[in-house]
């Protein structure tokens, strides 16, 4: 089914969703209620300096006014901050506290999935979460897919790989990343015998 096996993968580069430049640009952010989580989620949506970024969601994650939700949302915030600085470490810490907090937060298991990817060697278990985010239906399941075909595509899962990439240009055309990916395969038609 593809014309060449993809090694060598950049996985920061080739996430570079509807304009992004980066896995962790293409993220999806969510907003915190309180002000200190709102500058938080600024910080993370408009890739602002990171060590001033940091201080202002870990400064909202102090505030004992968020609740729950907001406090999850807040800490997904700051793992998308650790990711743009490559801090893969301390993103998927962010991203588990935040999916212990609230397991419905399908952004939080987007950017697991796409922190597992980056560091390696993980890529079912990247599979794994981007397939529960799905689930949940995030605000970009296109991220998702095509996060969830990188990986595939690393475990030799070929027709995974194919059809998550097809869901994600089918999603969101004016992403071209999906449909230059689509252009290494070539689908073979079979016939079948009936029996």
């Amino acid at each position: 089914m593809t014309k060449t096996p993809w090694r060598g993968l950049l996985v920061a580069a080739a996430l570079a969703a509807t304009g992004s430049g980066t896995a962790a640009d293409a993220a999806a952010t969510i907003l915190g209620g309180s002000s200190a989580g709102r500058d938080c989620y600024l910080a993370a949506e408009f890739k602002r300096e990171t060590k001033a970024s940091l201080d202002t969601c870990s400064r909202a994650l102090d505030l004992d006014s968020l609740n729950r939700r907001d406090r999850a949302a807040t800490l997904v915030n700051r793992g998308i901050i650790h990711m743009q600085a490559r801090d893969l470490e301390n993103a998927v810490a962010d991203y588990r506290s935040a999916i212990a907090m609230d397991p419905a937060l399908a952004e939080a298991h987007v950017n697991l999935g796409i922190a597992l990817l980056h560091r390696g060697g993980q890529d079912q278990a990247a599979i794994d979460s981007l397939t529960r985010a799905l689930e949940m239906k995030p605000d970009r399941p296109e991220v998702a897919l095509y996060t969830r075909a990188v990986a595939h595509e690393m475990l030799g899962n070929v027709r995974e790989a194919y059809e998550d990439y097809a869901a994600a240009a089918a999603l969101a055309p004016e992403w071209k990343e999906p449909a230059e990916q689509l252009k290494r395969f070539s689908v073979e038609r079979r016939k079948t015998e009936r029996g």
